[in-house]
């Protein structure tokens, strides 16, 4: 497939084509002199003319002409150039041929006609036409790779900002957390502090593929809870869900990492119970990732995180799989859910 789409794979395909025109008149015909003359009258020379038609078009006239956007240029020298080999035919014909013309008008008893001469202007315009046409093809061919290619770099782009936002909006979060500790529990503070560069780590070190692991995902979800769950009081519950995974999953990375801290910003107070729950289950190539909490609007004075977390999943989610989830958020009765649902 490579050697198809190389400059040598390309003049490669270009030489067999025209070999196989040139030699397809000849393994058609009986090998006689008179028919080789024949192929070469009706044939060869037609064919070295279309074939030299075919690329000073395909080489210089499109590229230097029609895709400047000087059409009427182009058009007129097209027409010249189909006049000029049509009689330059013509002129081989009767130059070199012209005692087998004469003998084969004889022995027809029909005169020349004048349509052939029509005749000729038309088949001499299928090279420029066919060349055309394929010059056009690899144009669009080719804008179309550049198309897709920038928007490859544009998603990846986008992906890598949304990524470097969710970082900082995580490790910020996570400091907040220890802060509140370091004067209640200075050992818990320690332990955390520990906690969170093997959260870390995997954010800078394994989370740099497009996909990554799901068992690995889990783990690192599993890590975070339980670090959250070392600075609430007896008032919040927490569960969660994850499967036990017999084969393994590739996934965007830090797709649920969001959704988790959501809940713990915006579902604990400090004087009131509420319960956490996080949710994940596998079904028919359909991972759903599930979270509810108490609903605990934060104040303005309140600046703990940077209220990005739901956009940048959204956003992720919109790039990473288009037509491919389902992502759903809701308040009933002081309670907020979230439904994810991804096809894996």
């Amino acid at each position: 497939m490579n050697f198809i789409k190389s400059k040598s794979g390309i003049v490669f395909f270009h030489v067999m084509v025209w070999l196989l025109l040139f030699s397809l008149p000849y393994l058609l015909s009986s090998g006689q002199s008179q028919e080789l003359r024949n192929l070469a009258l009706h044939s060869w020379i037609p064919l070295a003319f279309y074939a030299l038609l075919f690329y000073l078009n395909y080489f210089v006239l499109v590229d230097r002409f029609l895709f400047h956007k000087k059409l009427w240029v182009y058009i007129i020298i097209s027409i010249g150039l189909i006049l000029f080999f049509v009689g330059l035919n013509k002129l081989f014909r009767y130059y070199f041929f012209s005692d087998f013309i004469a003998s084969k008008v004889l022995d027809s008893g029909k005169p020349p006609r004048n349509f052939f001469l029509y005749i000729d202007i038309i088949s001499f315009s299928v090279p420029i036409i066919f060349s055309l046409a394929l010059k056009t093809i690899q144009r669009w061919v080719k804008t179309e790779a550049e198309r897709v290619e920038a928007a490859n770099i544009k998603l990846q782009s986008e992906l890598q900002h949304l990524k470097y936002q969710l970082q900082p909006h995580f490790f910020f979060n996570s400091l907040n957390n220890i802060y509140s500790l370091v004067d209640i529990s200075p050992d818990m503070a320690k332990q955390t502090i520990h906690s969170l560069g093997k959260l870390m780590r995997y954010l800078l070190y394994e989370t740099n593929n497009e996909k990554v692991s799901l068992k690995n995902e889990i783990t690192f979800m599993t890590n975070y809870i339980e670090l959250m769950k070392l600075r609430l009081n007896d008032n919040t519950t927490v569960h969660y869900s994850f499967p036990d995974l017999k084969t393994d999953i590739q996934i965007a990375p830090l797709l649920f990492i969001s959704l988790i801290e959501n809940a713990f910003k915006h579902g604990v107070s400090g004087d009131k119970a509420s319960a956490v729950v996080f949710e994940m289950k596998i079904e028919d190539k359909q991972l759903t990732f599930y979270s509810k909490n108490q609903n605990f609007p934060k104040t303005d004075s309140d600046k703990s995180g940077s209220g990005i977390g739901l956009d940048n999943v959204e956003k992720r989610l919109s790039l990473l799989y288009p037509d491919q989830f389902s992502f759903i958020e809701k308040v009933e009765e002081g309670v907020f859910s979230v439904c994810l649902k991804i096809e894996v």
